[in-house]
């Protein structure tokens, strides 16, 4: 056979992750709050995307309704290739929202202001044109921090070279009041001797609040000790071994101090009367709340499952505006950039109300499976996996997890992850099903929680109480559960009860 080129022509199929399907599958993952700031980032891209507003009722330019066409907030199929295939369509229906139902959330109080500012004065500007009082705590001047506490301090104490070493160890102070810093290398660092940065450091140690700009712990409760003539002989050397204390030896504390039963149980309640973190006093900086991206509550015929709308963007296509840049002299580039335009709004519009579907779809079946904790507690939760709810829902494993990852439910027993439903499992001890894993700690728990000083419950009697209970788990599971819950053992559970007697 003699060789020679030539040319084939084959036709194959491939899937390919295009751009669109990628940016799907991440707006999937993504929070209620991140979504807003995906959003705002888009708006500023595209000219043709505009915020939903308090006027998106009003009857569009061409006559068309399409509200009536608006689909209703349930659990739809569809998957992440539909959306795709759908995302450079022409269609331009905004996001579901009724804007007539009691869960639709208005804009704050700041936006009612404004409005009222516009169109009266005086009490409507003050009430927010609803009644309503503004929140004037949010204009108040934020608290002084700890180490501007201690500036202050500084200034009126030192001057010079000292202020200077001051201003350095102050600014390695972390907010629980410990100092984070080296006194020799900070020596080295500014050239001054090192006893004259130890000296700086004692007058901070004097500062307000006592024991700030200790190095460790027992620093810190000594310096509480010397601040109100307690600190003797005998405290020092139980501050010395907190060690021993938070094990519970109270025989060998006794011996090392010197004292008897009394003296120690005194020791002990002084000691409880200090602040381990005397900065976190002066801190400025508050815990952000959790916001629920979905609210589950019971119904006559079920449970109501409802996207927290106070967080979720409405975003609109600006029709208006696009057909002003349409019918305008535009070149070849002009016309492919606002067609680009155009498909990216379509797309995002698209996507977004997909993503809503497919949370409102897989949070309904949670809610299906784990009924019973929903109505009568944790107890009641059972084992569940991604792979159920995937093959439940007809969707893949991998989009279940990017939709329960960084997501919250609300429900009348309190705020909850998605990813808090899906537990492992532990065997019956009649053989019939399991219990979730959640269950059993939350057994453990309740058990541990009821015992008494002179009936402490060891593991192998855990494990026969639950067992009588109907869960049939070994002692080095219980183990692994009360320790994952930050519970002691029996033996130290024994001594911190003795030592709560003592100090009480």
């Amino acid at each position: 056979m003699a060789l020679a080129p030539r040319l084939d022509l084959r036709q194959s199929q491939s899937l390919v992750m295009t751009p669109q399907l990628q940016q799907a599958i991440k707006l999937l993952a993504l929070s209620n709050l991140e979504i807003e700031a995906f959003v705002a980032g888009e708006l500023e891209k595209n000219p043709l995307l505009e915020s939903g507003g308090a006027d998106d009722f009003a009857p569009p330019a061409d006559g068309v309704d399409r509200a009536a066409e608006q689909h209703d907030l349930r659990a739809e199929t569809g998957d992440a290739d539909q959306l795709i295939g759908q995302g450079l369509g022409g269609a331009d229906s905004p996001l579901d929202v009724d804007y007539g139902a009691e869960t639709f959330i208005d804009d704050g109080p700041g936006d009612r202001m404004a409005t009222a500012a516009i169109g009266s004065g005086g009490m409507d500007l003050l009430s927010g044109g609803s009644g309503e009082a503004p929140d004037f705590d949010s204009f108040a001047n934020p608290e002084q921090g700890l180490q501007e506490h201690l500036m202050d301090q500084a200034r009126s104490a030192l001057s010079g070279m000292d202020l200077m070493i001051a201003a350095q160890l102050i600014g390695q102070i972390d907010e629980a009041g410990y100092l984070e810093a080296n006194l020799l290398e900070t020596a080295h660092g500014m050239g001054v001797p090192l006893f004259q940065v130890e000296q700086v450091l004692a007058v901070i140690q004097g500062f307000d609040p006592t024991g700030v700009g200790a190095r460790s712990l027992a620093e810190c409760l000594a310096l509480q000790a010397k601040e109100v003539d307690r600190y003797d002989p005998c405290m020092a050397k139980l501050i010395a071994n907190l060690d021993l204390l938070a094990k519970g030896a109270l025989p060998q504390l006794r011996r090392i101090c010197g004292v008897d039963e009394e003296d120690m149980a005194d020791m002990i309640r002084e000691l409880r009367g200090y602040d381990p973190k005397p900065g976190l006093r002066f801190s400025t900086e508050s815990a952000a709340p959790v916001t629920p991206d979905l609210f589950v509550r019971p119904t006559r015929e079920g449970w109501a499952i409802e996207v927290n709308s106070a967080t979720l963007p409405r975003v609109l296509i600006n029709r208006t505006y696009y057909v002003e840049l349409a019918s305008s002299p535009q070149d070849k580039t002009s016309k492919a950039w606002l067609a680009d335009c155009l498909a990216s709004a379509n797309w995002l519009v698209k996507a977004l109300d997909q993503r809503q579907k497919t949370i409102i779809k897989v949070a309904s079946e949670i809610v299906r499976q784990q009924e019973d904790f929903f109505r009568k507690g944790v107890e009641h939760l059972k084992p569940l996996t991604l792979k159920a709810v995937a093959d439940a829902i007809q969707m893949h494993e991998s989009t279940v997890s990017r939709v329960t990852s960084n997501k919250y439910l609300s429900c009348p027993r309190g705020l909850y992850e998605l990813k808090y439903f899906f537990t492992s499992g532990v065997s019956a001890a009649g053989g019939d099903g399991a219990v979730s894993a959640e269950a059993v700690k939350s057994h453990i728990k309740a058990l541990i929680a009821a015992e008494t000083a002179d009936a402490i419950l060891s593991d192998d009697t855990l494990v026969d109480l639950l067992r009588a209970k109907g869960m049939d788990i070994a002692r080095r599971t219980v183990a692994k559960y009360r320790e994952a819950m930050g519970i002691g053992s029996s033996v130290q559970r024994r001594r911190q009860k003795a030592l709560r007697g003592q100090a009480a």
